[in-house]
């Protein structure tokens, strides 16, 4: 456990807050520290019990960070839980479990009163460097189980449980057979949770799909048989700029610092809350994120005199040439080139008929790589959702 951590809101979802806690106060961990400003029922907690070190918002009630101080030997809070479908909501959205869900299409967490058309579990992570998520799962079945009998009271389409090859997860019948297993492969992308919903069940407009960490579900199970919101998460620290890598338990929201202390190589690097790939820089672990990642600083490049940079520098982007990296990066899903040349246009009428409403950022990471960085396709999905949100979904 780190001395410090931050309550921060997801990447990318600028969170409206109403601060239920003032500076200098104590807080036990699980206890609510902030409400959504919109969706009141909605809760922040503390990952920890210690002492409230800094609220900062920004412009228009907008989140930046709530910053804790551990005191050892602190409370934790109870939560008052209930049986049916609307209990086990106003549970999960009172206890702080709500921003650990995300919605497809569009992404970001669901409306208080949203009925997803199904739920994808995610057991597996291909991302570089990622731990197996069944670590995570080691003792706690019973949990594990409880959680996703709660999770298929929230939806009338099916719960599926995405995981690599290997003994099963569920049991047989579980859910009312609702519950289903569902094998992916082992190379990235196949591991995350865009290509699986494009796979199973895309995304619609008027037809969302939640994603749920394999973890985060055994943590609701244990919410619900308890009252207490899970302590910890297994979290996998490694990088080239470490001199080894830990797979360790540490609180949501950890500083980043305090968990490669005692390991980070000497000279420049930066860390990344997420993978190599698709991890930010940061101070804190991000609500969903499960790595961190130390990776040396990058040099900035050498400057060119305008003349040889005229000669060289093209005012056209780059041709995207059609390989197997590509269409592998694209999970093998969906043809890879029309995808690109879609984003690239702006076509959104093409793209949603390629499956673009079941993907998000993260699930394009390896393919801006592949391509090196020069398409941005990443930000040009974002675009795109955002255009199509406000036009259609409005």
């Amino acid at each position: 456990m780190t001395e410090e951590a931050g309550i921060t809101g997801p990447p990318g979802e600028p969170l409206r807050v109403v601060p239920l806690v003032e500076e200098g106060a104590m807080v036990a961990q699980g206890a609510p520290v902030a409400r959504l400003r919109d969706h009141p029922e909605t809760c922040l907690v503390a990952p920890m019990p210690g002492r409230v070190a800094h609220v900062r918002l920004l412009a228009g009630h907008r989140l930046s960070e709530i910053v804790l101080f551990r005191e050892a030997g602190g409370d934790r809070k109870v939560h008052d839980g209930g049986a049916g479908a609307g209990a086990i909501r106003a549970l999960m959205q009172g206890a702080g479990f709500w921003p650990l869900l995300r919605k497809r299409p569009f992404g970001g967490m669901p409306p208080p009163g949203e009925t997803p058309a199904a739920i994808v579990v995610m057991a597996a992570d291909t991302r570089p460097l990622a731990a197996d998520p069944r670590q995570a799962l080691e003792g706690r079945e019973e949990d594990f189980g409880r959680g996703l009998e709660a999770l298929v009271g929230l939806t009338e389409g099916p719960v599926f449980v995405c995981h690599e090859p290997g003994p099963s997860l569920i049991e047989k019948g579980a859910g009312g057979g609702r519950v289903k297993a569902v094998l992916c492969g082992r190379r990235h992308p196949q591991g995350l949770a865009g290509w699986r919903i494009h796979d199973l069940f895309p995304a619609r407009i008027e037809a969302p799909v939640w994603e749920v960490h394999a973890e985060d579900v055994a943590g609701l199970g244990e919410l619900l048989e308890t009252g207490l919101v899970p302590e910890s998460r297994l979290v996998h620290v490694a990088g080239p700029s470490l001199r080894e890598s830990r797979l360790v338990r540490t609180q949501p929201g950890a500083d980043l610092r305090g968990l490669t202390q005692h390991v980070a190589l000497p000279g420049a690097h930066m860390l990344l809350s997420g993978s190599p790939l698709d991890g930010r820089p940061a101070h804190w672990l991000a609500p969903r994120d499960r790595q961190v990642s130390a990776m040396p600083r990058p040099r900035p490049p050498a400057k060119q005199h305008w003349i040889k940079a005229a000669l060289t520098r093209s005012g056209l982007p780059a041709p995207v040439i059609p390989t197997a990296a590509l269409t592998q990066a694209f999970g093998a899903a969906l043809p890879a080139t029309a995808m690109v040349r879609a984003l690239t246009a702006g076509d959104e009428e093409a793209a949603m008929s390629l499956g673009v409403l079941s993907l998000l950022e993260d699930d394009l990471a390896l393919a801006d790589y592949i391509l090196g960085g020069e398409a941005h396709l990443r930000g040009l999905l974002r675009g795109m959702l955002e255009r199509i949100e406000t036009e259609l979904a409005a």
